[in-house]
């Protein structure tokens, strides 16, 4: 699992994207495909009952139908701009029964298509047949195949069932759209992005808007009939230059709102424009850091994708299940696992946070079962996990947290992860604590991490149980006064159960890191909400890095700039 903020990723990523509902009244449409699923749903099972002898026991239809639009510009010139849509058919198909079907252990049983764009009853029912009969014929190969490993494996570690029940629910809100001007958006984007052309240093940047309206409609064999949706407005800022060792170094800004009409203004953006140009060129010029253990303060933001990529992917139920797995919090359950002052819960349902839109919030998962809050920790006592309908050991209901990007097997994620501390001091108080720290170790500086890119973890059994976590913005803090140093190059390595034990503070303003989450079932828009925190020891590690050199040839606007 990776969190990151532009678009770069390797099991795992996070990228800002903030949404929120805007309504309209198009429940035309909505009908029109609500009962087209439930129709063509109903003659297949019926089918399935009279004409074979293991017909499912659950099945569902999900469409995501989404329209989106895009600018993107570079040095003051257009780069790309335009839009789409696309409607994708995602089906669910299990055969056998509850305890053991034909997803036992395994990704990959939904099943993805491409629905027509236009309301044709036929042309969708046509796609719905086809898929719908290779599915089935697909699942009764994989449930044979699953019982004879039953009766020739070891019996596995976790016996809970594949599959568990839920209240169906039946609820259509309206449609959301937007209303996006390109060309507007387009002199937008040129304007902000031409700020680059005062740094030759910077070798790539651009001023990026995105907004997109997504509609999804659910109906299963249970009863759910559901159609719900959200709409995200995005703009982001990057630039990146080389140091003359040959790292690559960048840096983002990305704001995020319901709509492009809540996004900063343009003054705003030239302004923030400036000091991303101005924050790579320090990097560029800032000492290279050593690897490093001692005392730290992580940023709310940067304590955020801390316990999201530490602690929060190893308490999603689907990773206490199977022999794969590093189950590091599987037997803790009512155990400490944290400081007793540190609390942790995933409310998906809290659409805003100090004013801020969340990313992790919606209405309903992708296996329909109603977003609710999880209490994952309490004093620093396990009390649950993230659950999918896949349930484990003490645990067999889904709390809502069944995530996915269309095309991909929903399994338990993160929504809106919040980090409380019941214990807390003032943020010049942390920075104190920290020269306390410093001195009473007998080091000659600690950290500050400012800000993050990223990072990501791996939970596997096959690997280690570690993680790395990407800042950008990380600062030396003297014990001697000196004013606190710029350094790059910093990678925040560790394992979970030993990081959390050095936590030791935490101030009083929570701060928000809004992305997207991507693992195993694709790209989810996530939140972590956290302070500040004050961790005895940290390490650190060099980041990798080219070997390649410093262009040869000035930059074409070298001479301008000058």
């Amino acid at each position: 699992m990776k969190l990151s903020l532009p678009s770069y990723l390797t099991r795992g990523l996070c990228i800002l994207i903030i949404f929120s509902i805007f309504l309209t009244t198009t429940f035309a449409e909505t009908n029109f495909l609500i009962s087209v699923l439930e129709e063509e749903q109903q003659r297949a099972m019926r089918m399935f009952k009279d004409k074979t002898d293991l017909p499912p026991y659950f099945m569902s239809y999900l469409v995501t139908d989404t329209q989106s639009w895009s600018v993107s510009a570079s040095q003051g010139v257009l780069i790309n701009s335009g839009g789409g849509k696309s409607r994708v058919l995602d089906t669910v198909l299990r055969v056998g029964d509850f305890k053991l079907d034909n997803t036992h252990n395994r990704a990959g049983f939904r099943n993805s298509r491409s629905l027509p764009l236009e309301d044709d009853k036929d042309a969708i029912k046509s796609v719905l047949w086809t898929t719908t009969d290779r599915i089935y014929k697909d699942a009764v190969e994989s449930f044979s195949q699953n019982k004879t490993r039953q009766d020739t494996r070891a019996v596995e570690e976790n016996l809970a069932d594949d599959f568990s029940g839920t209240i169906a629910k039946k609820e259509l809100t309206p449609s959301v759209s937007q209303k996006v001007d390109l060309k507007a958006l387009e002199v937008r984007a040129k304007k902000i992005s031409a700020i680059f052309k005062k740094y030759p240093q910077i070798f790539n940047s651009s001023v990026s808007f995105s907004a997109s309206a997504t509609n999804r409609y659910f109906v299963s064999t249970e009863g759910a009939s559901l159609q719900h949706g959200k709409n995200l407005a995005t703009i982001s800022i990057q630039a990146s230059t080389r140091a003359e060792d040959g790292m690559d170094l960048a840096r983002y800004e990305i704001f995020n709102a319901a709509t492009i009409s809540g996004l900063p203004s343009d003054e705003e953006l030239l302004k923030i424009a400036e000091t991303v140009a101005k924050d790579v060129i320090n990097l560029k010029n800032a000492p290279l850091a050593e690897p490093y253990d001692g005392p730290a303060i992580l940023s709310g933001r940067a304590s955020g994708v801390f316990f999201h990529e530490i602690f929060g992917h190893r308490i999603e139920g689907h990773r206490q299940k199977g022999s794969t797995e590093g189950n590091t919090f599987t037997k803790r359950v009512n155990q400490e696992v944290l400081p007793s002052f540190i609390s942790v819960f995933d409310d998906p349902t809290i659409p805003k946070f100090s004013g801020e839109d969340l990313n992790g919030y919606y209405l309903f998962d992708e296996e329909g079962v109603p977003a609710q809050k999880a209490s994952l920790v309490e004093n620093g006592i396990l009390k649950n996990f993230l659950m999918s309908r896949s349930p484990i050991q003490g645990f067999s209901t889904s709390n809502g947290h069944g995530r996915a990007s269309a095309g991909l097997s929903p399994v338990s994620r993160q929504g809106n992860l919040f980090v409380q501390a019941k214990q807390t001091v003032s943020n010049k108080r942390l920075r104190e604590m920290l020269i306390e720290e410093i001195k009473k170790q007998g080091k000659p500086f600690g950290l500050f991490l400012e800000d993050i890119s990223g990072g990501f973890t791996s939970t596997q059994r096959a690997g280690t149980q570690s993680f790395q976590v990407n800042p950008i913005m990380v600062y030396r803090v003297y014990a001697d006064g000196r004013p606190d140093e710029l350094v790059r190059g910093v990678d925040l390595i560790g394992t979970p159960l030993t990081s959390f034990s050095k936590i030791i503070a935490a101030d009083d303003k929570p701060e928000i890191f809004n992305g997207i989450c991507g693992a195993e079932s694709g790209w989810v828009p996530v939140s972590a909400i956290s302070p500040a925190i004050l961790v005895s020891q940290i390490e650190t590690q060099k980041r990798a890095k080219s070997n390649r050199l410093l262009p040869i040839l000035p930059p074409p606007t070298a001479q301008k700039a000058n």
